[in-house]
């Protein structure tokens, strides 16, 4: 409920700043009168994709069931006012209109690729002490695998969950594997998993493949 509320403020606060932005600048002359190209319209569109959707990245992780309903509609806004310029023949005006699709599209997107680095940096940022000291209480293994806690997870039931866990790595030997981005299978790790993120010296996220965990490998 409180994530539904916080979404809906968001949208709200977008759409109501797309809104007032433009009669805005105009009247403080912002705006520049004519047909003339507006940077004004896509910088507000890279303002209004960040107020949009980094909140999301930063609460949950998740913003792929965000980004899949609320970019065509607003992909879908920005081809309107193109035309509606166009329609009136103001040729840069219609131009500064597609640009503001192009720079949201590729914020957003940019935001979307990235939304499971910011969401582990943000988390580690915040929550780093609490995490550290709940895996270094776990008792020391007996089998060679690294110490871990669940981390994040994703997907549904019904197609499928992603997990991810936070492992605590005294060897850092990791971290290879971490700068090199490459899958496989890692000492300390008992499944063969996808990728491994470090977070800081001894610390790293490890994401499992689709239904598979810890005690259960593909």
């Amino acid at each position: 409920m409180i994530f539904l509320l916080a979404f809906v403020v968001i949208v709200v606060l977008a759409v109501s700043a797309a809104v007032v932005f433009i009669p805005w600048a105009r009247i403080t002359g912002k705006v520049p009168k004519g047909d003339r190209f507006n940077w004004w319209l896509p910088i507000g569109a890279a303002i209004g994709s960040l107020i949009l959707f980094l909140p999301t990245i930063i609460y949950s992780g998740d913003n792929d069931m965000l980004y899949i309903i609320i970019a065509p509609f607003i992909c879908l806004i920005f081809l309107v006012v193109a035309l509606l310029y166009a329609i009136r023949k103001k040729k840069q005006y219609c131009l500064a209109a597609l640009s503001m699709l192009v720079v949201y599209g590729a914020v957003s997107w940019g935001l979307l690729k990235n939304s499971s680095a910011l969401y582990s940096s943000t988390q580690w940022l915040f929550d780093s002490k609490a995490y550290k000291a709940k895996i270094l209480a776990q008792p020391a293994t007996t089998d060679g695998t690294l110490k871990h806690i669940e981390w994040d997870q994703s997907g549904f039931v019904a197609v499928g969950v992603t997990d991810e866990y936070l492992v605590f790595d005294p060897s850092d030997s990791l971290s290879v594997a971490a700068k090199s981005h490459s899958s496989g299978k890692f000492k300390g790790i008992p499944c063969e998993v996808p990728r491994v993120r470090r977070l800081e010296s001894h610390y790293y996220t490890v994401l499992f493949y689709t239904n598979a965990d810890w005690e259960h490998c593909n």
